[in-house]
């Protein structure tokens, strides 16, 4: 409905709830009339028809998307009245600020019980589109019954910081157009003011988006009324289904954890932390013979420390035993050849069954590969349970490809089983759909770890880890071990072993200290 901004990678969205998520403007509107009715034919002359209170310009103009009693305080001076400012506990309807206020949330909370919160669905699609896309979210209302309406409407899974009129109060925060309200949600989702856009439905929702510097300010006007876009909002749209918002906002670049460390510190401590992690180029750096990648007394401490707090699990290309062997953790749960072989305390055990039935073929393929790359120096063929690692890095460029053919020629023959790639490496396994990212949604499944209180947060180095990433993307954190200009679906980066370890001291401090985010935001989802 007005000119497309340039599109860019924004790192959060801010949403306001009246309008934009929930159904209650109506109800906030029909509460405001019947009070300021009430007031003002009480005070009217007798044998006089008061003015009564317009529930399209006077709702717009003075009270939508304000702090309640700003909102009574600005419709009062529209009609010329002052009324004594009274105290919070002023009986409702009582002839002051606060009075009239109190009866106008009365009268709220009565046709909330009545008629319950309609959320809109094409903004619950957009926001969990944007999650999904690795952007932080948070709703922020003036509303005191912010909370009520979030808890009755179920929405507080899809944000991560989460704003009501009592934290305004509490914080001594100014309402809007006043941006405040904004700028603290951006500091709380650890982003700067330009990285984030804002969602508005009211005019002086809109002013104090602009009023903030926010990269991105959307307007909302399903109604058509047609004023936000010459309040400041730099985007108008009728509804949150409205594709342009797929052109302009564009999912985010990963992050550098070192440059983000306190924001991700505290998305991976604001729940019950799940930590998967692959072990070579991970928790190892990578070596040319994988036997000589063993975890040193440092590393090995810190998991320890961390599984005292935390879930731990290594999920790794090797096999079960050998990656058990090399951890020499026995409170950890270990997940061997990608995932397809699973154990761990109490009795954890998993081994894929449909893999099982590929064995045999992997037995053939293994011979054939031996018998192929006798000759090719530096090929070492590499058995495991579930799968055949070809490894070429110490082979010359120009024989590369040679490798490749050879590991092709032999999967000419078998329909189960499929040729996967990573560092220096050609990889057969068997041709089911399995892979890590499906082996951590298994183990948080067989674990009960899928309450919305749970943060999982895979780490890894390579494509196999991609897919791990993926599976987390919409309700977990991904951090790749590597060059931060390589593609990635993960959220954020770190560049080596030794930044990775880093990480997990400042981690173990925080969980040994039990900190959290505090306040009365609440932190949902990472």
């Amino acid at each position: 409905m007005s000119r497309k901004p340039e599109p860019k990678p924004y790192r959060a969205a801010i949403l306001d709830m009246d309008g934009v998520l929930t159904r209650t403007v109506e109800l906030h509107a029909r509460a405001w009339k019947v009070m300021f009715d009430e007031f003002l034919e009480a005070r009217c002359e007798p044998g006089v028809d008061f003015q009564p209170f317009d529930m399209e310009s006077d709702y717009r103009r003075f009270v939508d998307g304000k702090p309640r009693y700003d909102g009574v305080r600005s419709f009062l001076e529209s009609r010329g009245l002052q009324l004594p400012e009274g105290t919070p506990e002023d009986s409702p309807g009582e002839e002051s600020v606060f009075g009239l206020g109190n009866r106008k949330n009365e009268l709220f909370h009565e046709l909330l019980v009545d008629q319950g919160v309609e959320v809109y669905p094409d903004a619950v699609e957009r926001v969990e589109e944007w999650r999904s896309q690795g952007l932080r979210t948070a709703l922020v209302t003036s509303s005191r019954n912010g909370s009520t309406i979030v808890e009755s409407a179920k929405l507080a899974p899809l944000f991560d910081v989460i704003l009501d009129g009592e934290d305004t109060a509490e914080l001594g925060l100014p309402g809007k157009p006043a941006p405040d309200i904004f700028l603290e949600a951006a500091r709380l989702l650890n982003v700067q003011a330009d990285e984030a856009l804002v969602v508005e439905d009211a005019v002086s929702g809109v002013e104090a988006g602009r009023a903030g510097g926010f990269g991105l300010v959307v307007g909302v006007d399903r109604n058509g009324g047609g004023e936000l876009g010459s309040h400041g909002a730099n985007l108008v749209v009728r509804d949150l289904s409205d594709p342009v918002l797929e052109k302009v906002v564009s999912p985010p670049a990963a992050s550098s954890a070192l440059d983000h460390l306190d924001e991700l510190l505290d998305r991976m401590t604001q729940g019950r932390l799940a930590l998967f992690l692959d072990y070579d180029g991970t928790l190892t750096p990578i070596v040319p013979r994988p036997e000589d990648a063993t975890l040193s007394p440092a590393m090995r401490d810190l998991l320890e420390t961390l599984s005292d707090s935390a879930t731990v699990a290594v999920v790794s290309g090797r096999d079960l035993a050998d990656v058990q062997g090399l951890v020499r953790l026995e409170g950890l749960r270990y997940a061997g050849s990608h995932g397809f072989d699973i154990a761990g305390p109490a009795g954890l055990r998993m081994q894929h069954e449909e893999a099982q039935e590929s064995l045999p073929d992997l037995d053939e393929v293994e011979a054939d590969l031996t018998r192929a790359l006798d000759e090719v120096d530096g090929a070492r063929v590499e058995r495991k349970h579930f799968a055949i690692a070809v490894h070429y890095r110490d082979v010359a460029e120009e024989a590369v490809s040679q490798v490749e053919e050879a590991v092709d020629r032999a999967l000419e023959g078998s329909t189960g089983l499929r040729k996967k790639g990573g560092k220096k490496i050609f990889e057969v396994q068997p041709d089911v759909k399995w892979d890590k990212g499906r082996a951590v949604l298994w183990l948080l499944e067989e674990l009960g770890l899928t309450s919305p209180d749970v943060v999982p947060v895979y780490i890894g180095d390579d494509v196999t880890d991609e897919d791990a990433f993926e599976a987390l993307r919409d309700h977990g954190l991904g951090i790749r071990v590597g060059p931060e200009d390589e593609e990635t679906a993960a959220h954020y980066t770190l560049p080596d072993t030794d930044e990775l370890e880093r990480l997990f001291r400042e981690l173990a401090k925080r969980l040994a200290d039990g900190a959290g985010p505090g306040g009365r935001h609440r932190e949902v989802h990472p």
